[in-house]
């Protein structure tokens, strides 16, 4: 299947003037190092290249036709001869109180992209503004954040939840980045099927480690459905999750069988775990809690840190253990007792054989634990993550 790459123009390729509008040759000016970047990213990686920008009121009395074209052609013509040619020219001339469906993040314009005959999950929008990775969300494709003034309107918490693959400040980035992928692309995809079943529960898990986070659960726990997904979400990975259990006799069967489940079908998808990066940590902000993901702490020794903070580690080491520091002044958070989360960590732990250093303080109790699961997805994301240049064990043992 074919890759994209869908470039913004102002910000990305051109610097954006003050009024926004570049409607004369004075103003085209090209972001520093992205002509060299951009034409070895045509030469050597295999995407095709699709510009697409919103131009407010093109063709409008407030930006004529007339005032755009030359600085544009322009603009194509010193790209051309860099190398660099687009497949396709997306351009949407509404304004942004008009709300259309043509105006990005709208993909009302990219129908032929999202007919199937694209693989979107590794294509990328490149763009400088919240609107990029919004597109890039509604595509089902990844971001890539080039930093402008624009940037600075991304929160935390879109940063979090917006699948923002790379935020820089430099094309130079973006060249190894995609480069870096297009190498991942010919490695053989990660997935695994476990199916668990016992007197007690009936459990399949399907998952990629190389997927977008789309999430499919269904467990009859909500909150537990609603964690689960944070970890798929968060974590990158696709996840379909079905659990029947006995839940007319409580929910610790489910749970814990669930765990599990994905535990085992995490270690069955690593295989022998070359290219790994092996060690996950994560720095994560929620309202009043800061969730934590760090390695380097002695697993011996009880973890000790400030109020109001989560953190977590994990290795895929080979070795099961958990260090667990964690209370919770509630039974229940939703329809899930607050003691089984220490016990789904243990199982996972158990069963994909990995090492995790766990720590959660906060004021709010939906936070702290909805933090706690989003640190864990942020490091495993880094964990798994493979390097396309180095396939080797991540271990002097040469085995995991």
């Amino acid at each position: 299947m074919k890759r994209a790459l869908f470039i913004d123009r102002d910000g990305t390729i051109i610097l954006e003037p003050d009024d926004e509008q570049i409607d004369s040759l004075e103003k085209l000016e090209f972001v520093p190092r992205v002509l060299t970047a951009l034409s070895r990213i045509a030469a050597e990686c295999e995407y095709e290249l699709v510009l697409a920008s919103n131009q407010d009121g093109l063709g409008t009395a407030s930006f004529p036709e007339h005032t755009f074209h030359p600085a544009h052609e322009k603009m194509l013509s010193v790209l051309r001869g860099e190398g660099i040619e687009f497949n396709d020219s997306i351009i949407d001339r509404t304004f942004a109180h008009e709300n259309k469906p043509t105006r990005k993040p709208g993909t009302a314009l990219f129908g032929k992209y999202m007919s199937g005959d694209y693989d979107l999950a590794h294509s990328f929008v490149i763009g400088d503004r919240i609107t990029d990775a919004q597109l890039a969300q509604n595509l089902g494709s990844q971001a890539i954040i080039i930093h402008s003034k624009h940037t600075n309107s991304l929160t935390s918490e879109q940063r979090a939840t917006l699948p923002i693959a790379l935020e820089t400040q430099d094309w130079r980035d973006i060249y190894d980045f995609l480069c870096l992928q297009n190498e991942l692309q010919k490695l053989p995809t990660r997935t695994a099927t476990v199916h668990r079943k016992t007197n007690e529960t009936d459990i399949t898990v399907t998952l990629s480690l190389d997927g977008t986070g789309k999430a499919r659960i269904h467990t009859g726990i909500g909150f537990f459905d609603h964690m689960i997904d944070q970890l798929a979400r968060h974590s990158g990975i696709d996840l379909d999750l079905e659990a029947r259990g006995d839940l007319h006799i409580d929910e610790h069967h489910t749970i814990e069988d669930t765990a599990l489940a994905l535990g085992e079908a995490f270690l069955k998808a690593l295989g022998d775990k070359r290219g790994i990066g092996r060690y996950g940590y994560y720095l994560l902000p929620m309202d009043e809690a800061l969730a934590e993901a760090s390695v380097d702490i002695p697993l011996e020794i009880p973890l000790h840190f400030t109020d109001n903070r989560t953190h977590g580690a994990i290795d895929f080491s080979g070795r099961n253990w958990l260090v667990w520091n964690a209370e919770f002044k509630r039974e229940k958070i939703g329809d899930m007792p607050t003691e089984m989360f220490f016990h789904f960590f243990k199982s996972f732990s158990d069963a994909a054989k990995c090492t995790l250093n766990l720590h959660s303080a906060a004021d709010n109790e939906h936070h702290k634990i909805e933090a706690l699961f989003k640190a864990f997805a942020k490091a495993i994301k880094m964990a798994i993550r493979r390097d396309a240049r180095n396939n080797a064990i991540p271990s002097t043992k040469g085995v995991l």
